[in-house]
């Protein structure tokens, strides 16, 4: 779910280039919760395609479907000149029949707000792709939950809680290949659409994320995701989440990325898969 952010073949090619910024699709996609990167996991790279002296904005929608769920999922982003991101999401989780199974009733839906700060530190993703420097960022996302009372109920401790994260990301640009690394502290249960903290756990700890993306073309990429997830809730065991992604931005503009999703358990359902379908428009 990761789309080929800060990855040009030619960065000579005048029509790589918005207003004065960045090269093409510098800007990335938008991942789960709001962040500019990858579906699953925050980039260092700063959402929209503002240069320094420039602002640049995204708006996203994303759809998952698995086996017996499905994630609605819908945002916008500002970065402020390449150097600070402000992000806001909203996800909605419908539970489909399982609701029904649980006594919640056929099409329980979980609702969660998420606001990011993501901030550049150090490297710059482009500038410093001959050398050893990657382009590193510390963020946050405060979430919360509309379900105080179901949560409670299940075991979680909060409705609320804040992630935090430090990103690195490498830019290979003659290669045409980009890694990410990203460790976050959390104690968020199913990124907190099952709330925070639990019976087996309610501290933070480290949670690490992987991304690769390989430029196909100057508009196709390809590559694969990995998250690491806690353990918190006795009642629902939850399994780290995977996926393989094809991206592509027909303009500088627009960008749709589509994958297969391997999110494992969720509450009473093994082997939860399926089809990740994501629309960004942004400047």
């Amino acid at each position: 779910m990761a789309a080929p952010a800060a990855l040009a073949q030619d960065s000579s090619d005048d029509s790589d280039f918005d207003t004065g910024g960045k090269l093409l699709l510098t800007g990335g996609v938008t991942q789960l919760e709001g962040a500019a990167g990858g579906g699953l996991t925050p980039w260092a790279v700063i959402g929209g395609y503002g240069s320094r002296e420039q602002i640049g904005a995204n708006a996203f929608y994303t759809r998952v479907n698995v086996g017996d769920y499905h994630l609605d999922d819908a945002g916008v982003l500002i970065g402020f000149y390449d150097r600070v991101e402000l992000s806001y999401a909203q996800q909605r989780f419908d539970t489909e029949q399982v609701g029904a199974a649980l006594g919640l009733g056929e099409g329980f839906t979980f609702k969660q707000d998420v606001i990011g700060l993501k901030v550049r530190v150090a490297g710059d993703a482009v500038l410093d792709s001959d050398s050893a420097m990657p382009q590193i960022a510390v963020g946050l996302q405060y979430k919360k939950n509309n379900q105080g009372a179901v949560l409670d109920f299940i075991g979680a401790k909060d409705d609320s809680g804040v992630d935090v994260y430090v990103t690195a990301t490498k830019l290979f640009l003659a290669q045409g290949v980009l890694l990410n690394g990203t460790v976050r502290f959390t104690k968020a249960n199913q990124i907190g659409i099952l709330g925070f903290g639990g019976d087996k756990n309610d501290s933070y700890k480290p949670q690490f994320e992987f991304s690769a993306a390989y430029l196909l073309t100057r508009k196709l990429a390809i590559g694969a995701e990995y998250r690491m997830k806690p353990d918190n809730l006795g009642i629902a065991r939850e399994d780290d989440w995977f996926d393989v992604f094809v991206a592509y931005a027909p303009t500088r503009n627009v960008s749709v990325t589509l994958a297969y999703a391997d999110l494992g358990n969720i509450v009473i359902k093994d082997n939860q898969r399926g089809l990740y379908a994501s629309l960004q428009v942004g400047f």
